[in-house]
């Protein structure tokens, strides 16, 4: 394969392709130029990507290639690339490997000594950034935070002395929980900007304080649908000085001593601080 305007070697390359987020319009015409000339497209889901390649009128070879099976797939599409076959790598929506499988396989090729160049396009969460209002000069992409809430509030605990923005993403069965937590965490009067349904019909930003955003979800009939980006403002300033500290610590036994014995409330609260667990497991008792 050729790739007109791309420096480098013409064959063996590995594309990483963003994809749209929902308005197909989002996609170049660089990613489609390369699509149409690849020799195998990896893709999270075979059956959604199939639907992208009718819609541009494309025929390709497709691997699936998601979480579960990525360390077994990638030796195979390592091998296409090694025998100067091109592979463009794509996932259900927006840039890959944000959130998304292909970490081991852009690795190894990498380690291989294989080429691997990016064609550029959406991705959720600097689309959200763009339009929320927040600060951008820093921010923290975390991801998705844990399912259970216990491993979410701890979680979030970690965080609640970073001024940077923070940002993650969250399900729509899982957000009135999320935001709940938030509220408990790190406070009411915190800035939250959600984003939802991103460049789609129903495109949706909630921006207020975390209690004004859980009220206007809790009224929207639609509030619980569609993927998210969550953004919150970063903290004020780092709680440096040991009784800032003494009294964060505090406050994460409070917040798991309804959900998990003493025992491993202390535990957890000495993996988090470094403290020592003794001290912390009293320090329960007290709480308790």
């Amino acid at each position: 394969m050729s790739e007109t305007g791309d420096s480098g070697s013409a064959s063996g390359v590995l594309y990483i392709v963003a994809t749209p987020i929902g308005n197909l319009d989002d996609l170049s015409t660089r990613a489609v130029r390369v699509l149409s000339r690849v020799d195998v497209v990896a893709a999270e889901d075979t059956r959604h990507s199939g639907r992208l390649l009718q819609h541009l009128g494309l025929s390709k070879r497709m691997i699936a290639l998601h979480d579960h099976n990525e360390r077994d797939r990638a030796e195979g599409l390592l091998k296409e690339l090694e025998s100067g076959r091109s592979v463009a790598l794509i996932s259900d929506a927006g840039t890959p490997l944000i959130s998304d499988p292909g970490y081991v396989l852009v690795r190894e090729a990498r380690n291989r000594g294989l080429q691997v160049s990016p064609i550029p396009g959406p991705c959720a969460l600097v689309t959200a950034l763009s339009a929320a209002g927040l600060p951008t000069d820093r921010f923290l992409f975390v991801g998705f935070l844990p399912a259970k809430r216990t491993g979410r509030r701890a979680a979030l605990e970690r965080l609640a002395r970073e001024t940077a923005t923070l940002v993650f993403y969250e399900s729509p069965h899982r957000i009135l929980d999320t935001v709940a937590d938030i509220a408990a965490v790190l406070g009411e009067g915190r800035e939250l900007v959600l984003g939802r349904e991103l460049t789609k019909t129903f495109e949706t930003f909630y921006a207020d304080t975390v209690e004004g955003v859980l009220d206007m979800l809790s009224a929207d009939p639609h509030g619980s649908k569609g993927e998210f980006v969550v953004m919150i403002h970063g903290a004020d300033q780092a709680l440096d000085d040991d009784s800032e500290a003494a009294l964060d610590v505090d406050r994460l036994i409070k917040l798991l001593l309804p959900e998990l014995p003493v025992k491993k409330v202390a535990k957890l609260a000495a993996e988090l601080s470094g403290r020592p667990k003794n001290e912390l497991y009293q320090r329960a008792l007290e709480l308790k």
